[in-house]
């Protein structure tokens, strides 16, 4: 699985590099960030104490907009995928996700757009829970993988677009989409989808905003905001989703990143799930 892993962030790669050189006058506009972040912390007759791990988190953070006459079309990849290994113990996940955002706006006043937009999310790699038997047995149980689950949230509405850093998206009339294989909802549901089912079908509203912009010299914060109501089933309960990368810039391979990835959606878990990375990362841009 990692080897396809690695083809398949090589494949990104090069796609998201890849240009015509003969062309000089294009209504693209293409910026891509591939960074890798390592830790490691090794420890030998430390009376303080310690565990020997290494840890390691490739990224891709892809922008390519595209504007002409009354069109405007905004799209972003993110992917990363990281791993780490605690004194000879199993390698565990610390990073898994691949999400594209696309957002298609025709022009209907100064800042505002007439909208169609798509969410794509899903995973990489296989992700475990642990489970105690009755005899008291601790035993990982696989419970996800690439394309299960994976999320599909698409409809119209409306845009409000300042520039490529800074919009809102509105659909009051959002599909979302839930898949799963058929392994993971034989004794129980998942994800939201009903046992003995794969897939569950949503219908309501759902709100986007995007804001990027330089707090100082060399420091850049990204926000991504994601809220979601259900109009057919829980009517009471509202999904969201916050993503802050700060990314401070060393030089031009170098920087520090801090990233924050708050979500709380109840068809996954009925609490808020956090995420944290932070460290020094070797970026390539293109």
């Amino acid at each position: 699985m990692r080897g396809i892993l690695v083809t398949v962030f090589c494949a990104l790669f090069f796609i998201a590099k890849a240009q015509n050189p003969n062309d000089t006058i294009s209504n693209w506009e293409k910026k891509g960030k591939f960074g890798f972040l390592f830790n490691q912390s090794s420890f030998q007759n430390w009376t303080a104490g310690g565990e020997n791990n290494i840890s390691g988190t490739a990224s891709l953070n892809y922008t390519f907009n595209y504007a002409k006459d009354n069109w405007s079309w905004n799209n972003q990849v993110i992917a990363a995928y990281g791993l780490t290994q605690i004194n000879g113990n199993d390698v565990e996940k610390t990073d898994d996700r691949f999400e594209w955002n696309s957002v298609l706006g025709k022009k209907a006043g100064k800042y505002w757009f007439y909208s169609f937009f798509l969410n794509f999310r899903t995973q990489f790699d296989k992700g475990y829970r642990n489970v105690t038997d009755s005899l008291g047995v601790s035993r990982r149980v696989e419970q996800s993988r690439i394309f299960s689950p994976a999320y599909y949230t698409f409809g119209p509405g409306m845009l409000w677009k300042k520039s490529n850093n800074l919009y809102l998206n509105l659909s009051p009339a959002t599909s979302k989409i839930t898949t799963v294989l058929a392994r993971f909802t034989e004794t129980r549901s998942a994800f939201g989808v009903d046992q003995g089912n794969t897939v569950n079908y949503e219908l309501g509203f759902n709100g986007a905003a995007y804001w990027k912009f330089l707090m100082m010299e060399n420091v850049t914060f990204e926000n991504i905001f994601n809220v979601y109501v259900d109009y057919l089933q829980n009517t009471d309960e509202v999904d969201l989703s916050y993503q802050l990368n700060v990314l401070m810039k060393i030089n031009g391979n170098l920087s520090t990143n801090f990233n924050i990835h708050a979500i709380y959606d109840t068809d996954a878990i009925a609490r808020t799930q956090l995420k944290q990375v932070f460290g020094l990362s070797v970026n390539y841009d293109f």
